[in-house]
């Protein structure tokens, strides 16, 4: 059941993402970022309680990958809001 509920989530989200107008990739983009920012909020708390070893090497783990991914997101907002900018 949750293979099928991931691979259909799969598929909307590709769905969706080529839908989208690239004047509205920006915007969207500035919300990920800040849905990210939330998800290394909670990878910090998690790998901080340190209750067990296996926690605190998850939540170690989900702190790294949500940092890239922060990264990551603003430096394509950047490269994004580069285009709209005028050439002298």
């Amino acid at each position: 059941m949750s293979l099928t509920i991931f691979v259909l989530a799969i598929f909307v989200g590709f769905e969706i993402i080529t839908k989208i107008p690239p004047t509205l990739h920006t915007p969207l983009m500035s919300g990920s970022n800040a849905i990210s920012g939330i998800t290394l909020v909670g990878a910090v708390l998690s790998a901080g309680t340190q209750q067990t070893v296996l926690t605190t090497v998850l939540g170690f783990l989900a702190v790294i990958f949500a940092t890239i991914n922060v990264v990551g997101g603003f430096m394509v907002t950047n490269r994004m809001l580069e285009m709209f900018k005028k050439k002298s």
